[in-house]
């Protein structure tokens, strides 16, 4: 296995990033790793969904533009079922599951160690999305192979309200303040509580979640 460590812009450095960055703002790194080729093609994520100790989860967006959960592991026959472009997997705890993609997370351990919550993999067809929303935590998004477009909303006045009765978190409202298209090797840090939606652009379209705990005051 190759052994990566980020890129970091011209000026900035992991010292600089904990300063200025973390918690703090959203960061774009193009090809914070070089020639990066995934270890985990999109058909094999689909085949770990299948394993009776994964947690998979699949979502779905139906003809009204509402988005549906379902959990996992998953039989074969309900992928044969899925077509179009409205269904997107999420595969969580993948090092876990496959104790070989560990190394991968060696260019994130000048953070403390203990933060690292996992390594979430999706996979969605071109134009699939999970839909505007937020999470609480550090994470830094990977583009594995094919391409996604995230947009972030970052105006002070935006509203985080949420979509009434949905497990997902998503927002009622959702304004890009910035765009970018992400190839493989990009990466995109985002703080807790920052907007954000992802929209699959180039099949095979797979994302590398390197989740971050954001520990309470009581911790």
């Amino acid at each position: 296995m190759q052994h990566f460590s980020i890129q970091w812009p011209e000026a900035l450095d992991e010292t600089r990033f904990l300063a200025e960055y973390w918690q703090k703002k959203p960061l774009l790194i193009r090809q914070a790793l070089p020639a990066f080729e995934t270890p985990l093609p999109a058909d094999e994520l689909a085949g770990l969904s299948l394993e009776a100790d994964t947690t998979p989860r699949l979502i779905t967006c139906d003809s009204d533009g509402a988005y549906h959960l379902e959990h996992g592991p998953f039989d074969a026959e309900r992928f044969e079922t899925l077509t179009g472009n409205d269904w997107s997997l999420l595969v969580t705890d993948v090092e876990k599951h496959l104790p070989e993609l560990l190394g991968y997370l060696q260019p994130f351990a000048f953070l403390p160690r203990w933060r690292i919550d996992d390594l979430m993999v999706s996979y969605a067809p071109v134009g699939a999305s999970v839909g505007a929303h937020i999470d609480e935590y550090d994470v830094f998004l990977l583009q594995a192979s094919g391409a996604r477009q995230w947009s972030i909303d970052e105006h002070n006045d935006r509203s985080q309200a949420l979509l009434p009765d949905s497990e997902l978190r998503i927002l009622a409202e959702f304004n890009a303040s910035s765009t970018w298209e992400l190839q493989p090797g990009d990466l995109l840090y985002l703080p807790p509580g920052v907007p954000h939606h992802g929209v699959a652009c180039a099949d095979p379209c797979t994302t590398w979640s390197i989740g971050f705990r954001a520990p309470t005051h009581a911790d």
